[in-house]
Protein backbone atom coordinates (compact mmCIF):
# COMPACT_ATOMS: atom_id res chain seq x y z
CA UNK A 1 0.00 0.00 0.00
CA UNK A 2 3.05 2.24 0.75
CA UNK A 3 4.57 1.34 -2.16
CA UNK A 4 1.34 2.74 -4.23
CA UNK A 5 0.87 5.64 -2.44
CA UNK A 6 4.63 6.75 -3.16
CA UNK A 7 4.38 5.81 -7.32
CA UNK A 8 0.79 7.32 -7.31
CA UNK A 9 2.77 10.43 -5.41
CA UNK A 10 5.76 10.26 -8.30
CA UNK A 11 3.22 10.83 -11.16
CA UNK A 12 3.53 13.89 -12.36
CA UNK A 13 -0.37 15.96 -12.81
CA UNK A 14 -1.72 15.87 -15.71
CA UNK A 15 -2.74 19.42 -16.73
CA UNK A 16 -5.23 20.31 -19.62
CA UNK A 17 -5.26 22.28 -22.38
CA UNK A 18 -1.54 21.64 -23.06
CA UNK A 19 0.21 19.49 -25.89
CA UNK A 20 1.56 16.49 -25.57
CA UNK A 21 5.18 18.49 -25.89
CA UNK A 22 3.70 21.07 -22.45
CA UNK A 23 3.81 23.74 -24.32
CA UNK A 24 0.36 24.58 -25.54
CA UNK A 25 -1.42 26.78 -27.76
CA UNK A 26 -0.14 29.61 -25.60
CA UNK A 27 2.75 30.11 -27.57
CA UNK A 28 1.28 30.39 -30.92
CA UNK A 29 -1.27 32.78 -29.50
CA UNK A 30 1.81 35.13 -28.46
CA UNK A 31 3.32 34.81 -32.54
CA UNK A 32 0.21 35.37 -33.97
CA UNK A 33 0.23 39.01 -34.25
CA UNK A 34 3.68 38.52 -35.62
CA UNK A 35 2.18 36.31 -38.49
CA UNK A 36 -0.61 38.44 -39.56
CA UNK A 37 1.84 41.22 -40.24
CA UNK A 38 4.43 39.20 -41.81
CA UNK A 39 1.27 38.22 -44.10
CA UNK A 40 0.27 41.54 -44.60
CA UNK A 41 3.36 43.26 -45.51
CA UNK A 42 5.44 40.76 -46.82
CA UNK A 43 3.43 37.70 -48.30
CA UNK A 44 0.21 39.69 -49.99
CA UNK A 45 2.65 42.06 -51.59
CA UNK A 46 4.85 39.11 -52.87
CA UNK A 47 1.68 37.31 -53.95
CA UNK A 48 -0.22 40.06 -55.70
CA UNK A 49 2.98 40.96 -57.42
CA UNK A 50 2.54 37.64 -58.95
CA UNK A 51 -0.55 38.17 -60.29
CA UNK A 52 0.07 41.81 -61.74
CA UNK A 53 2.94 40.02 -63.67
CA UNK A 54 0.86 38.03 -65.53
CA UNK A 55 -1.42 40.64 -66.65
CA UNK A 56 -1.57 42.60 -70.21
CA UNK A 57 -2.28 45.98 -68.38
CA UNK A 58 -3.59 46.17 -64.53
CA UNK A 59 -4.34 50.14 -65.22
CA UNK A 60 -7.51 49.10 -67.20
CA UNK A 61 -11.07 47.92 -66.32
CA UNK A 62 -10.69 44.43 -67.10
CA UNK A 63 -6.86 43.64 -67.88
CA UNK A 64 -6.15 40.46 -69.87
CA UNK A 65 -4.48 37.72 -68.39
CA UNK A 66 -1.06 36.96 -70.73
CA UNK A 67 0.46 34.26 -69.07
CA UNK A 68 4.08 33.95 -68.59
CA UNK A 69 4.39 36.53 -72.16
CA UNK A 70 5.81 39.41 -69.68
CA UNK A 71 8.53 37.12 -68.51
CA UNK A 72 9.28 35.94 -71.91
CA UNK A 73 9.72 39.46 -73.06
CA UNK A 74 12.28 40.33 -70.16
CA UNK A 75 14.13 37.18 -70.65
CA UNK A 76 14.56 37.69 -74.48
CA UNK A 77 15.78 41.33 -73.93
CA UNK A 78 19.62 41.73 -74.32
CA UNK A 79 19.41 44.95 -71.63
CA UNK A 80 17.76 42.71 -68.89
CA UNK A 81 20.59 39.66 -69.42
CA UNK A 82 23.31 42.69 -69.26
CA UNK A 83 22.02 43.81 -65.91
CA UNK A 84 21.95 39.98 -64.88
CA UNK A 85 25.49 40.08 -65.90
CA UNK A 86 26.39 43.28 -63.75
CA UNK A 87 24.48 42.43 -60.78
CA UNK A 88 25.80 38.49 -60.52
CA UNK A 89 29.68 40.23 -61.22
CA UNK A 90 28.90 42.97 -58.40
CA UNK A 91 27.00 40.47 -56.27
CA UNK A 92 30.42 37.83 -56.54
CA UNK A 93 32.93 40.55 -56.68
CA UNK A 94 31.44 42.84 -53.71
CA UNK A 95 30.77 39.68 -51.16
CA UNK A 96 33.95 38.12 -51.75
CA UNK A 97 36.29 41.40 -51.16
CA UNK A 98 34.08 42.08 -48.18
CA UNK A 99 34.20 38.69 -46.16
CA UNK A 100 38.18 39.23 -46.76
CA UNK A 101 38.20 42.58 -45.55
CA UNK A 102 35.58 42.05 -43.08
CA UNK A 103 37.76 39.05 -41.31
CA UNK A 104 40.80 41.13 -41.37
CA UNK A 105 38.85 43.58 -39.25
CA UNK A 106 37.24 41.29 -37.24
CA UNK A 107 40.49 39.46 -36.34
CA UNK A 108 42.13 42.85 -35.64
CA UNK A 109 39.03 44.10 -33.32
CA UNK A 110 39.00 40.68 -31.55
CA UNK A 111 41.84 41.48 -30.14
CA UNK A 112 42.84 43.63 -26.32
CA UNK A 113 44.27 46.48 -27.26
CA UNK A 114 43.25 50.87 -25.33
CA UNK A 115 40.62 51.84 -27.02
CA UNK A 116 39.18 48.64 -28.86
CA UNK A 117 35.59 50.03 -27.73
CA UNK A 118 35.98 53.10 -29.64
CA UNK A 119 37.57 51.27 -32.76
CA UNK A 120 34.48 48.93 -32.82
CA UNK A 121 31.86 51.61 -32.78
CA UNK A 122 33.83 53.89 -35.06
CA UNK A 123 33.84 51.39 -37.67
CA UNK A 124 30.75 50.79 -38.05
CA UNK A 125 30.38 54.62 -39.16
CA UNK A 126 30.20 54.20 -43.11
CA UNK A 127 27.51 51.11 -42.33
CA UNK A 128 25.37 53.82 -40.91
CA UNK A 129 25.19 55.68 -43.81
CA UNK A 130 22.16 55.08 -46.22
CA UNK A 131 23.68 53.71 -49.76
CA UNK A 132 21.88 56.11 -51.36
CA UNK A 133 23.59 58.69 -49.01
CA UNK A 134 26.86 56.99 -49.38
CA UNK A 135 26.49 56.92 -53.48
CA UNK A 136 25.63 60.66 -53.90
CA UNK A 137 28.84 61.10 -51.49
CA UNK A 138 31.47 58.83 -53.47
CA UNK A 139 29.56 59.92 -56.92
CA UNK A 140 31.27 63.72 -55.89
CA UNK A 141 34.31 62.12 -55.51
CA UNK A 142 34.20 60.53 -58.70
CA UNK A 143 33.26 64.02 -60.43
CA UNK A 144 35.42 64.85 -63.67
CA UNK A 145 35.86 68.38 -62.06
CA UNK A 146 35.83 68.21 -58.39
CA UNK A 147 36.37 64.47 -57.30
CA UNK A 148 39.14 63.93 -55.78
CA UNK A 149 39.65 60.19 -56.85
CA UNK A 150 39.40 61.19 -60.50
CA UNK A 151 42.39 63.68 -59.61
CA UNK A 152 44.16 60.87 -57.78
CA UNK A 153 43.74 58.24 -61.22
CA UNK A 154 44.39 61.14 -63.76
CA UNK A 155 47.56 61.89 -61.91
CA UNK A 156 48.44 57.93 -61.96
CA UNK A 157 47.50 58.27 -65.53
CA UNK A 158 45.30 55.30 -65.03
CA UNK A 159 42.39 58.06 -65.99
CA UNK A 160 43.04 60.51 -69.31
CA UNK A 161 42.76 64.06 -69.09
CA UNK A 162 38.57 65.06 -68.89
CA UNK A 163 38.00 61.19 -68.49
CA UNK A 164 35.73 60.08 -64.91
CA UNK A 165 35.70 56.53 -63.60
CA UNK A 166 32.37 56.56 -64.23
CA UNK A 167 32.44 57.40 -67.77
CA UNK A 168 32.71 53.78 -69.22
CA UNK A 169 29.55 50.70 -68.09
CA UNK A 170 32.97 48.59 -66.34
CA UNK A 171 34.15 51.84 -64.61
CA UNK A 172 30.28 52.31 -63.09
CA UNK A 173 30.70 48.86 -62.04
CA UNK A 174 34.13 49.19 -60.35
CA UNK A 175 32.85 52.71 -58.38
CA UNK A 176 29.65 50.54 -57.25
CA UNK A 177 32.57 48.10 -55.86
CA UNK A 178 34.35 50.39 -54.25
CA UNK A 179 31.47 52.20 -52.33
CA UNK A 180 30.72 49.19 -51.48
CA UNK A 181 33.24 47.82 -49.73
CA UNK A 182 33.85 50.86 -48.14
CA UNK A 183 30.19 51.06 -47.17
CA UNK A 184 29.47 47.02 -46.22
CA UNK A 185 33.02 45.33 -44.92
CA UNK A 186 32.11 46.81 -41.78
CA UNK A 187 28.88 45.15 -41.44
CA UNK A 188 30.61 41.78 -42.18
CA UNK A 189 33.43 42.36 -39.46
CA UNK A 190 30.41 42.54 -37.07
CA UNK A 191 29.11 39.82 -37.96
CA UNK A 192 32.54 37.64 -38.28
CA UNK A 193 33.39 39.23 -34.93
CA UNK A 194 30.15 37.92 -32.98
CA UNK A 195 31.38 34.36 -34.22
CA UNK A 196 34.94 35.01 -33.04
CA UNK A 197 34.16 35.65 -29.86
CA UNK A 198 32.55 32.70 -28.75
CA UNK A 199 35.37 30.48 -30.08
CA UNK A 200 36.71 29.58 -26.42
CA UNK A 201 40.25 30.69 -24.97
CA UNK A 202 41.54 27.65 -23.68
CA UNK A 203 41.26 25.79 -27.75
CA UNK A 204 44.13 28.64 -28.71
CA UNK A 205 45.73 27.91 -25.25
CA UNK A 206 46.26 24.30 -25.88
CA UNK A 207 47.01 24.97 -29.42
CA UNK A 208 49.95 27.12 -28.11
CA UNK A 209 51.14 24.42 -26.29
CA UNK A 210 51.22 21.95 -28.97
CA UNK A 211 53.68 24.49 -30.46
CA UNK A 212 51.40 25.75 -33.03
CA UNK A 213 51.80 28.70 -35.31
CA UNK A 214 49.31 31.34 -35.41
CA UNK A 215 48.63 30.50 -39.10
CA UNK A 216 47.61 27.25 -37.71
CA UNK A 217 45.57 27.64 -35.44
CA UNK A 218 43.27 29.69 -37.30
CA UNK A 219 43.06 27.16 -40.27
CA UNK A 220 42.62 24.19 -37.47
CA UNK A 221 40.37 26.28 -35.00
CA UNK A 222 39.42 29.66 -36.11
CA UNK A 223 37.96 28.58 -39.32
CA UNK A 224 36.70 25.72 -39.09
CA UNK A 225 34.89 27.03 -35.72
CA UNK A 226 33.74 30.61 -37.68
CA UNK A 227 32.11 28.08 -40.83
CA UNK A 228 28.15 28.28 -39.25
CA UNK A 229 28.50 32.59 -38.35
CA UNK A 230 30.49 32.92 -41.63
CA UNK A 231 27.64 31.31 -43.59
CA UNK A 232 25.09 33.39 -42.29
CA UNK A 233 26.98 36.34 -42.39
CA UNK A 234 27.57 35.54 -46.47
CA UNK A 235 24.24 34.30 -46.83
CA UNK A 236 22.60 38.15 -45.67
CA UNK A 237 25.31 40.17 -47.17
CA UNK A 238 24.97 38.13 -50.80
CA UNK A 239 21.12 38.80 -50.39
CA UNK A 240 21.31 42.79 -50.14
CA UNK A 241 24.37 42.88 -52.46
CA UNK A 242 22.00 40.69 -55.45
CA UNK A 243 19.55 43.36 -54.78
CA UNK A 244 21.52 46.14 -55.66
CA UNK A 245 19.79 49.08 -56.31
CA UNK A 246 20.95 52.50 -54.95
CA UNK A 247 24.28 52.22 -56.26
CA UNK A 248 23.60 51.40 -60.08
CA UNK A 249 20.83 53.92 -60.03
CA UNK A 250 23.24 56.90 -59.27
CA UNK A 251 26.47 56.06 -60.70
CA UNK A 252 25.31 54.28 -63.88
CA UNK A 253 21.80 55.79 -64.32
CA UNK A 254 20.11 54.21 -67.35
CA UNK A 255 23.18 53.39 -69.35
CA UNK A 256 24.79 50.79 -66.72
CA UNK A 257 22.30 48.87 -65.01
CA UNK A 258 21.46 46.26 -62.30
CA UNK A 259 18.29 43.54 -62.39
CA UNK A 260 16.80 46.15 -59.62
CA UNK A 261 17.56 49.42 -61.30
CA UNK A 262 16.23 47.82 -64.61
CA UNK A 263 12.75 46.96 -63.41
CA UNK A 264 12.34 50.22 -61.56
CA UNK A 265 12.75 51.81 -64.76
CA UNK A 266 10.20 49.46 -66.78
CA UNK A 267 7.93 49.78 -63.74
CA UNK A 268 8.12 53.68 -63.40
CA UNK A 269 9.90 55.23 -66.59
CA UNK A 270 8.03 53.73 -69.00
CA UNK A 271 5.06 53.66 -70.38
CA UNK A 272 1.43 52.06 -68.87
CA UNK A 273 2.04 48.43 -70.86
CA UNK A 274 6.00 48.74 -69.34
CA UNK A 275 4.54 48.13 -66.41
CA UNK A 276 3.88 44.90 -65.65
CA UNK A 277 7.02 43.57 -67.42
CA UNK A 278 9.09 45.61 -64.70
CA UNK A 279 7.30 44.00 -62.38
CA UNK A 280 8.03 39.97 -63.53
CA UNK A 281 11.36 41.45 -63.83
CA UNK A 282 11.09 42.24 -60.11
CA UNK A 283 9.75 38.78 -59.95
CA UNK A 284 13.12 37.06 -61.04
CA UNK A 285 14.90 39.55 -58.40
CA UNK A 286 12.85 37.69 -55.72
CA UNK A 287 12.92 34.39 -56.93
CA UNK A 288 16.83 34.32 -57.17
CA UNK A 289 16.88 35.25 -54.43
CA UNK A 290 14.84 32.84 -52.77
CA UNK A 291 16.83 30.34 -54.37
CA UNK A 292 20.33 32.11 -53.17
CA UNK A 293 18.49 31.50 -49.54
CA UNK A 294 18.02 27.73 -50.35
CA UNK A 295 21.19 27.36 -50.99
CA UNK A 296 23.24 28.82 -48.49
CA UNK A 297 20.37 27.13 -46.17
CA UNK A 298 21.58 23.55 -47.53
CA UNK A 299 25.00 24.91 -46.50
CA UNK A 300 24.07 25.30 -42.98
CA UNK A 301 22.67 22.45 -42.29
CA UNK A 302 25.96 20.03 -44.05
CA UNK A 303 28.03 22.52 -41.44
CA UNK A 304 25.46 22.24 -38.15
CA UNK A 305 25.64 18.53 -39.28
CA UNK A 306 29.18 18.30 -39.41
CA UNK A 307 29.84 19.44 -36.27
CA UNK A 308 26.91 17.29 -34.36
Amino acid sequence: MATQTAEASTQKPVKRGRNKDGSGIMPYILVLPTILLILVIAVYPMLDSLRISILDNPFIGSPAVVGLANYTRVLGDSEFRTATLNTVIFTVVSVALETFFGLLVALLINKTFPGRGLVRAAILVPWAFPTVVSAQMWFLMYNDQTGIITFILQGLHLLKPGDTLIGSPSGVIIAALITDVWKTTPFMALLILAGLQVIPAELYEASGVDGSTRWQSFWSITLPLLKSPLIIALMFRTLDAFRVFDLFYVFGKRSVQSMSTYANYFMFGGTAADFTPGVAAAVNVFLCGIIISIIYVLLMGDTLKQVD
